[in-house]
This record gives structure tokens, C-alpha cells and sequence, in this order.
């Protein structure tokens, strides 16, 4: 619970009562490794902050093939897509790679901390701001690099991620097959 008050703390004040009812609000949530926080076509029910662990944001081509959109790791709030007041159904997966604890909040207990402490709004644009800011860039330096270009700045963004997560997803993340990108590794060696 510390660090999700922490993280927020980053983005705006709050007094201790403040702090408080955000964290009578809040349960934890451990998955483990392969278990999904949602599953597509799934109403989401909570909104979460990742404290340990990483997930992934994947979805189904047409032709069933798995392709990874994006990792989410430490420090990063989990809304309910595009808006997350109403019923939201998402039409992709966000799996656990590596066992996670989520601080969780329902639909509900995050409405309430939004009508009580007044500027909670502007602290959770601001986050929603970075993240999207965070995603943008990742996503688009990919499209006009080649694959190992795409490779080195992934080890370069995510340090971290790079030994945690399977090859396979990482492959899948940056747009090329597996046996690329074990190539691509053996090359830059």
C-alpha cells in the first residue's frame, strides 16, 4: 500500500485522513505467474497499481496469433481503458508474466475517494497524462526502427524487463519472430 501512496504523492498533496481513507479503500491482490487480471470480453471491476510484478496487454489477430501491445510494470496505475467510470469490457488480456501484488480498489470505493477528496481528479489526470505519454513513446519509435534498433531500445527503456519477461513476448511486443530475435542477441553479444 506504501508505494501506491507514495506514487500518488508525486502528483498532488493529501493530508493524512486523505491517505487514510484511500487506504480503508484499498485491498491487495496477488496473482500468480499466467493469471489474468482481465480477460477480454470480461466487464473490469476494479482499478489496480502494480507494487510488484509485471503484466501484459495482449490481444488475438484475426488469424489467431498472439500479439503483445504492451508491459506493465511497477509503479503503474491500471484504469479501465479509455474511461474508467462506467461499465467498461475490454478486448484485450492483461496476463501476469511474473507473480504480482496490485493494490486494488472496486469501481465503487474509487468513485467515493473521488467524491470525498477534492482534487483527486486532477491527481489522476496527471497520472493517466504520463502513462499515455509513457505508452506513446514506446510504441511509436518502434514503427521506423529496424529490429535490432527496436531490440537495443528495449534494453534500453526497460533494463528490468528484459530478464523477467519471455522472449517470446518481448518478440511479440517488437513485431518480429522469436528466432529474429534470439539472432538479434546473439549479434549484439
Amino acid at each position: 500500500m506504501e508505494p501506491f501512496i507514495e506514487y500518488i504523492l508525486q502528483f498532488g498533496h493529501l493530508n493524512k485522513q486523505q491517505i487514510d481513507l484511500i487506504m480503508s479503500k484499498a485491498t491487495t491482490l496477488e496473482l500468480r505467474k499466467d493469471e489474468f487480471y482481465w480477460k477480454a470480453g470480461k466487464m473490469v471491476r476494479q482499478i489496480g497499481f502494480i507494487t510488484e510484478g509485471v503484466l501484459r496487454v495482449y490481444y488475438y489477430t484475426n488469424s489467431g496469433e498472439e500479439n503483445t501491445r504492451y508491459f506493465v510494470d511497477e509503479n503503474h496505475l491500471i484504469l479501465d481503458g479509455p474511461m474508467y467510470e462506467g461499465e467498461y469490457i475490454p478486448s484485450e488480456y492483461l496476463q501476469a508474466i511474473t507473480d504480482c501484488k496490485i493494490v486494488v480498489f472496486s469501481k465503487n470505493n474509487w468513485q467515493e475517494i473521488g467524491e470525498t477528496i477534492v482534487g483527486w481528479e486532477v491527481i489522476i489526470q496527471k497520472i493517466m497524462a504520463k502513462h499515455h505519454r509513457e505508452k506513446l513513446e514506446r510504441r511509436s519509435e518502434l514503427v521506423s526502427q529496424d529490429a535490432t534498433t527496436r531490440y537495443l531500445d528495449f534494453i534500453e527503456q526497460f533494463p528490468t524487463l528484459a530478464n523477467r519477461v519471455p522472449l517470446s513476448f518481448i518478440a511479440s511486443y517488437l513485431g518480429i519472430t522469436q528466432s529474429s530475435l534470439s539472432r538479434i542477441r546473439k549479434n549484439i553479444r
